[in-house]
């Protein structure tokens, strides 16, 4: 391997592609051909949606799994589970997606950010609990990346305050945080099935819990509402739109999830054999994983320490030179002022709500001194390729291999 840096024209350590990722297959092909011999689409009178969403709860000791168009759309539904009243408010974490803040406004609610952790880039249970307020009426934890939030410390504040916690798992499907699954510990666990994520159905999402009034309601509130099982003039309980998951997506979902513990394996052995492999690169640090936790790797996080003889970007640049993609600061800023109509709060027309409503809490801004800690991370960060289940050990060796050329070449 040359050691100058293809960015100076050495030779690059990867010249040849990365395997693609096919992610469906057989299996999926066959659950679709069942669902159209049966000429029916609808999960209402299907098999699929119910057979998924009952397969899913059980792998991970759910008693109700409510299925639901998105990732989104599942988060959603927890938020309409717990059914805020307008102007109350949902700690949540600003390294994220609007798919996790566009459920807590669309149900009137208020999104207030705790900083993240500069180690685990996951949010700060210590700032969880100073934002806690009397308007407060959940946490909404984000397990960034696949690494899991510190929830011990999550869970214990959300007890002493009374709050319950939604696990947004979208990131992270089959995490585990001391011997615990991701999506099990708080009150309800919402994981998205977009075409990125572990598991697929091209976009689908799904709620779990254990909790008897939440799993009900969860139900209701995907299907407008309507009570379905009673007869006569129909019965709408709660008020909900329609998230219901058709039966060919449920269809794949339900292939997608009997191969779910195959793929999480293969792929945390990738992931695990690459944050081996750069244990001991200088100027650069891992995503931190919390002892007894093991991390499922949507993405690969890095810190570009702030005492680096590079930038983020040029490190970025450095690395793609080698053959292998490599992002920097991932969404770019905290997820507040990366959209106009939240920052400014006008979503709703000429309206401020929910931030004018009589209930909320006057004075909630959101601006550069809302998270600094926060953007101070997002600028240091890098995401190189990560390792997926597609891939050779091989593979994994030249990502290693690369990043640490780089991280040696610019030093020099």
């Amino acid at each position: 391997m040359s050691a100058t840096l293809a960015i100076n024209g050495g030779t690059p350590v990867r010249t040849g592609p990365f395997p693609p990722q096919k992610k469906v297959g057989k299996e999926e092909l066959k659950e679709l051909v069942d669902v159209i011999d049966s000429g029916n689409m609808n999960r209402w009178g299907g098999t699929k949606v119910v057979a998924f969403e009952e397969e899913f709860a059980a792998i991970h000791g759910a008693k109700y799994g409510v299925a639901s168009t998105s990732g989104t759309s599942a988060l959603h539904t927890a938020v309409g589970m717990i059914n805020p009243s307008p102007g109350q408010e949902i700690i949540t974490g600003p390294i994220t997606d609007m798919g996790s803040i566009v459920p807590i406004l669309y149900q009137g609610a208020i999104p207030i950010f705790a900083e993240c952790a500069p180690d685990t880039f996951n949010m700060d249970p210590a700032d969880i609990e100073a934002k806690i307020t009397e308007k407060t009426a959940a946490i909404m934890a984000i397990h960034l990346f696949g690494n899991p939030c510190d929830m011990d410390p999550i869970m214990e504040i959300a007890r002493a305050h009374n709050l319950p916690v939604i696990e947004d798992c979208s990131q992270a499907h089959l995490s585990e945080y001391k011997g615990k699954l991701v999506g099990t510990m708080g009150d309800i666990g919402c994981f998205s099935l977009q075409q990125s994520k572990h598991i697929t159905s091209g976009d689908g999402g799904i709620a779990i819990t254990n909790d008897d009034e939440f799993g009900i309601r969860g139900k209701l509130f995907t299907d407008k509402g309507w009570h379905r099982e009673q007869y006569g003039p129909r019965v709408y309980e709660v008020f909900g739109p329609n998230y219901r998951m058709n039966e060919l997506s449920g269809a794949v979902a339900l292939a997608q999830t009997r191969k779910m513990r195959d793929i999480i394996d293969l792929r945390r052995a990738r992931g695990d054999l690459l944050r081996e492999l750069l244990a001991h690169v200088p100027h650069v640090r891992l995503q931190k994983l919390m002892e007894g936790c093991k991390h499922t790797y949507w993405q690969f996080g890095m810190y570009v320490e702030d005492d680096a003889p590079f930038t983020p970007t040029e490190f970025t640049q450095a690395l793609s030179a080698e053959g292998v993609p490599c992002g920097a600061h991932y969404i770019g800023r905290p997820i507040f002022l990366c959209h106009d109509a939240l920052r400014n709060q006008r979503l709703f027309g000429d309206s401020r709500y929910p931030f004018d409503h009589p209930n909320a809490r006057p004075g909630i801004t959101y601006d550069e001194n809302t998270c600094p800690q926060t953007q101070h991370v997002l600028d240091r960060l890098v995401q190189p390729m990560c390792p997926t289940q597609f891939m050779s050990e091989d593979d994994v060796r030249d990502i290693g291999a690369a990043i640490e050329k780089v991280a040696e070449g610019l030093r020099k």
